[in-house]
């Protein structure tokens, strides 16, 4: 005879392996860490301080 199965445990056992699977697509798809959001965010700061200080100026303004 095979082996005693809890049919509501293997439920929920293949529900939790089905959930980590979509979170960890949903992390691939959309997830980002705290650390590479603060360094696209400096990076921009950077951007924008250069291109501010090299602007001539702009029409119009005296």
């Amino acid at each position: 005879m095979g082996e005693l199965v809890s049919l509501s445990r293997a439920r929920k056992a293949r529900k939790r392996a089905e959930d980590a699977a979509q979170a960890a697509a949903n992390r691939v798809a959309h997830g980002r860490t705290k650390a590479e959001k603060l360094a696209e965010r400096q990076a921009r700061a950077r951007q924008d301080a250069a291109l501010d200080g090299a602007a001539l100026g702009r029409p119009g303004e005296d």
